[in-house]
């Protein structure tokens, strides 16, 4: 596992905290362990010979010395705070950054659910066993070590209950931690899958209402729910064990060194003050226990969160395939060509959802491509800017190979309005700027009246300057359409990809937008995937998809004559109509 990627891009000023944050902590070790010297030379040397002189000045002296370690606490509780959240923003960013470099295969292969999870609670708990670690793993171990030393410096024998309780305690720790581990890896995946549900509610909460489902589906996050508290139950419950395990080891140490400790006092072995300092010595190195025993639970619960964030880290992006000098930063012009492709989201081993496919589109043409639900239309179309990867055969853009492109030349020639309209929270201007952020207002207007959205947009009181809300949920589908399509015409595309994007405006709108983009874009390949037959019947050639294969290529009036599926699409359509 290389834990290099974690911190990968940590800021140097966070690195300085974490280094300074266990520095501080052994001045405050330093202070803690001589404070229970000093404790005894005052009652040996002072308090018993009644010298009220050296008690005083020795008390100032270990007041001082308590200041200076509270001071060392206090300073090295906020370098570690300040240090971890650097750590957590910092992975955070980069798991971020690395989720949008996903293929639309890595993000299928993870889920929303589950990179949401990653993002938040897998983080959080980084952050917590980082903070401990640099906090407490120097403190705790020199604590024990010192207090150790010094303790058999005191009384030997006394200090063989520390070498009977310690390994004892190791071996106990170790067993818990080899049986947690497993039960958390599965309580995590239980928290992917309510976070997936809780998910897929809010967003399908309208259809949840209209068909009147709240409390089935109330009953099912329920259970979802508790399936999740049974996993945690079964996971927390060996590690919660530590804790008393560990409380009971401190008290049967102190009252054994109570015991033989007050024996030796009473023959005469051992001082007053040794005694005491010896207890206090005995409660720092096993408080310093029950710190790792804390340090441990924590370590078993990030564990699991270790490898769930290493999973994104080290997935295989669009980034790491870009970053290759030979890859070709320029798209020629609009032409494509597929060469014998196959397609399947499960790779080489699954079934081809695409198949034999060889289709020429020449530059500057208009193309429709119709077909029956579930001919894998969109998943063509997907193959050209590479939202997915061919599993068999070339597909060329510009008579180049997709896959010699960079991502950000390929992606940039093609303009793509998918099915699912997509605009974000802000105004319509900064939504249309996605296709391009430095487009003067003309550019913008010219986009818009194409689209024809222009009107409706006019007619707004901020016009373009209207805020949307959170997926434009305060405009309607047509209009949603129209700006994702004036949104892609801004990128000024050699390709524009339109996915069943005119499917909810009327027929008077689709056929000016339709001829719109045929008088302004003459330059530009278009390919139109559509559900209506009018809406590709004017295209230069129509290619028609069944069962993810080619079925027929030719103009609306030849495949009415010798295309058994083109004809059974126009005939049920007339029908309808």
């Amino acid at each position: 596992m290389n834990l290099k990627k974690i911190f990968s891009g940590l800021e140097k000023k966070y690195v300085i905290f974490t280094l300074f944050t266990p520095l501080v902590m052994i001045g405050e070790v330093v202070m803690e362990t001589v404070i229970p010297l000093i404790m005894a030379h005052i009652i040996d040397n002072g308090i018993a010979t009644k010298n009220i002189n050296y008690v005083v000045r020795t008390g100032i002296f270990m007041v001082l010395c308590t200041l200076f370690s509270l001071a060392c606490g206090v300073c090295g509780g906020r370098l570690a705070s300040l240090a971890s959240y650097g750590f957590s923003k910092n992975l955070r960013a980069n798991l971020f950054k690395r989720i949008q470099n996903f293929s639309f295969a890595g993000l299928e292969h993870f889920g929303t659910g589950s990179l949401v999870t990653r993002l938040t609670t897998d983080v959080t708990n980084l952050q917590n066993m980082y903070q401990n670690l640099i906090r407490s793993l120097v403190r705790a171990p020199l604590m024990m070590l010192t207090g150790t030393i010094i303790a058999c410096f005191i009384n030997l024998k006394l200090a063989l209950l520390f070498f009977i309780a310690i390994p004892l305690l190791a071996f106990l720790l170790i067993f818990i931690s080899a049986k947690a581990y497993p039960r958390f890896q599965v309580m995590f995946k239980k928290y992917d899958a309510l976070n997936s549900f809780v998910q897929e509610c809010m967003i399908g909460i309208r259809v949840i209402k209209a068909f009147v489902r709240e409390d089935f589906e109330c009953e099912k996050f329920e259970k979802i729910a508790a399936q999740l508290r049974d996993c945690q139950v079964r996971a927390e419950k060996l590690v919660i064990c530590s804790m008393p395990i560990m409380k009971f080891v401190i008290y049967m140490c102190i009252i054994a060194t109570l015991w033989f400790g007050g024996n030796m006092v009473i023959l005469g072995s051992m001082k007053t003050g040794e005694l005491v300092s010896f207890l206090t010595y005995v409660t720092q190195i096993l408080m310093s226990l029950m710190m790792l025993s804390s340090i441990f639970v924590q370590f078993i619960l990030s564990k699991a969160s270790i490898s769930r964030v290493m999973e994104v880290l080290a997935f295989n992006t669009e980034e790491d395939d870009s970053t290759d000098c030979s890859k070709i930063n320029s798209v020629k012009d609009g032409s494509i060509e597929f060469l014998n492709v196959a397609f399947s989201y499960e790779g080489k081993k699954g079934n081809c959802v695409l198949s034999d496919i060889n289709l020429k589109i020449p530059s500057g043409s208009t193309v429709g491509i119709i077909g029956g639900t579930g001919s894998s239309k969109s998943t063509l179309v997907s193959l050209i800017p590479r939202l997915y990867d061919c599993t068999c055969g070339c597909v060329k853009v510009g008579g180049a190979d997709v896959k010699n492109y960079s991502y950000k030349a390929l992606r940039g020639a093609v303009g793509m309005v998918l099915q699912k309209n997509v605009l974000f929270s802000g105004t319509i201007e900064q939504n249309l700027r996605w296709g391009n952020e430095y487009a003067m207002p003309k550019q913008i207007e010219q986009a818009c009246q194409v689209a024809d959205a222009f009107n409706f947009i006019s007619e707004l009181p901020s016009g373009l300057k209207t805020e949307l809300g959170q997926g434009g949920v305060n405009l309607s589908g047509g209009q949603k359409q129209r700006l994702c399509i004036a949104r892609a015409l801004l990128k000024n595309p050699k390709i524009l990809i339109l996915d069943d994007s005119m499917s909810a405006v009327d027929t008077a709108t689709d056929s000016r937008i339709r001829s719109a983009l045929r008088n302004c874009l003459p330059q530009t390949t278009k390919i139109v995937i559509a559900q209506r037959i009018a809406s590709v019947q004017e295209a230069d050639f129509i290619v028609v998809l069944d069962e993810g294969k080619i079925t027929g290529i030719g103009t609306h009036s030849q495949l009415l004559q010798d295309n058994k599926v083109y004809k059974e699409i126009y005939d049920s359509q007339i029908r309808k109509n």
